[in-house]
């Protein structure tokens, strides 16, 4: 008899919204192969009803929640528990401790649950002080509920051995690689540096902007992103592609292949995320051969390591390190050639779903 799970957490499957719906793109398909029965909740409206990749041998559920910034998570993560105690898989991987809250509900009905614990949320600048206590309080439940965890980063790894007294496995993300691809129209392959981000502050999407204004004046910015939201930084992002010819926002792009063609073109791209562990779109910027100037964190440098370009969050060094990568092929072949080695050593998506095979199976055996 085959060996089941409930994936819990994520907008669905197929979904390209972020870093969870990436990883459940390559890993429900993955499980499947392997002989699992795989159910993956997610919300109405959020998946690719047409993607030609679709596994149609991976059950999807959708359960009703409440669309808002602070409860859709919560929301989405109680109905699809509820749902999931009724079809008792062998095993759930939930994904965000958000989703903490309802594992004393799966653990009642003798499921077993391997939790991923994301970054730490209760740092992260976009939630007021409610969510941030939430958060901080699903963590907990987590901790003393989960029977296993996965943590995306060894640092992430250790702030949860410091603060919880819990072990996790670390699992990072895995990235792809592609094929050559066309550049995208109007971009003259490596002379336009490029920022891929959710527009929240401690993405350093303000640094940035302030950056591109001083960039465009010789080079093309190219900005993929949004709040998801509106609000103000992208009323900022729109105000920056109308005042200049030479910078681009695209808003938030769906399209593989787009976004691909944009990394591996790019003459620089700025990660600047500071709150979480292994970030999805390093890893897949990494794959891609992006030249790569990522703000100084010690995830960033975990991912990276000792042969990355690190630089503070401020718009002035921002500005000036992606000036002398773009300004300079050799660099930019030197950080093209150091992205792509350590992405095939660490994190392909065969080692990411070998690895929550692993864990799941582990958790099965308690």
């Amino acid at each position: 008899m085959n060996n089941s799970v409930a994936i819990i957490g994520t907008r669905g499957y197929p979904s390209y919204y972020g870093g969870f719906e990436t990883l459940v793109r390559q890993l429900a398909p993955y499980l499947v192969r392997q002989g699992w029965d795989v159910t993956v909740y997610g919300r109405d409206g959020a998946t690719k009803t047409d993607d030609p990749d679709q596994d149609a041998s991976v059950r999807t559920v959708v359960t009703r929640g409440i669309e808002s910034k602070s409860l859709s998570t919560l929301s989405y993560g109680l109905t699809s528990s509820l749902h999931a105690t009724f079809r008792k898989p062998d095993v759930a991987l939930v994904m965000n401790v958000a989703n903490g809250y309802w594992l004393p509900i799966l653990k009642a009905r003798g499921i077993p649950t391997v939790v991923n614990v994301d970054g730490i949320e209760w740092e992260r600048a976009k939630w007021g002080k409610k969510a941030k206590t939430a958060f901080k309080a699903g963590a907990r439940l987590t901790a003393k509920f989960a029977d296993r965890l996965v943590v995306d980063s060894r640092a992430i790894g250790q702030r949860w051995e410091d603060e919880f007294n819990r072990y996790g496995d670390f699992i990072p993300y895995g990235g792809s690689r592609p094929g050559t691809l066309a550049p995208v129209e109007g971009l003259t392959p490596g002379a336009y540096a490029l920022m891929v981000a959710r527009f929240v502050p401690e993405n350093s999407v303000e640094e940035f902007f302030t950056a591109a204004e001083e960039l465009s004046k010789e080079w093309d910015v190219v900005i993929v992103g949004s709040s998801g939201y509106g609000g103000e930084l992208d009323a900022k992002a729109e105000q920056l592609s109308k005042s200049s010819p030479r910078i681009r926002w695209m808003g938030h792009v769906s399209d593989d292949n787009k976004l691909f063609s944009l990394w591996q073109h790019a003459g620089a791209y700025f990660h600047g995320h500071s709150v979480g562990g292994t970030n999805p779109a390093l890893v897949q910027a990494m794959a891609c051969g992006a030249p790569i100037v990522a703000r100084d964190t010690v995830f960033n440098r975990e991912v990276l390591g000792p042969r990355g370009l690190f630089v503070a969050p401020e718009p002035h060094h921002i500005a000036n390190s992606l000036h002398s990568v773009l300004s300079n092929t050799e660099t930019q072949e030197q950080l093209r050639m150091n992205a792509y080695s350590r992405q095939e050593a660490e994190y392909t998506w065969e080692i990411v779903c070998k690895s929550y095979e692993s864990s799941l199976l582990q958790a099965t055996l308690r």
